[in-house]
């Protein structure tokens, strides 16, 4: 898989975590910008899911197997979207935490991702 891609999605992931958790700070809930920040992220983990498929689809293979490789890229692709729909659900600072940590989580999803994929 792409290195780079790995590298921007989590770069990403945690430039989002940062902002959603300096608004919480403020004690500020998710704002328009936000979502559009969620939307860059999950934008950048669709790009990656189908490059893994890609990948896949041409035969290279996941040094731990194929069927984890596809399930840990969906949950990348599902861990902001999650978070964005429950930050909705709470429109005070913690849904500016939800969306923080659900960045983190992405965040560390890629290194497990990278780690799948070159073991």
């Amino acid at each position: 898989m792409l290195d780079a891609l790995t590298i921007a999605v989590s770069a990403a992931a945690l430039a989002l975590a940062a902002w959603c958790g300096l608004a919480a700070y403020r004690d500020q809930p998710t704002k328009d910008w936000h979502f559009i920040g969620m939307a860059v992220v999950t934008v950048l983990a669709l790009a990656q899911l189908v490059t893994g498929i890609v990948q896949l689809a041409r035969g290279l293979e996941a040094d731990e197997g194929s069927v984890i490789f596809v399930a840990y890229l969906i949950g990348a692709l599902a861990a902001i979207p999650a978070a964005g729909f429950l930050s909705l659900a709470e429109r005070t600072r913690w849904g500016s935490v939800t969306v923080a940590a659900g960045a983190v989580v992405l965040a560390v999803l890629e290194v497990r991702l990278y780690d799948i994929w070159k073991a």
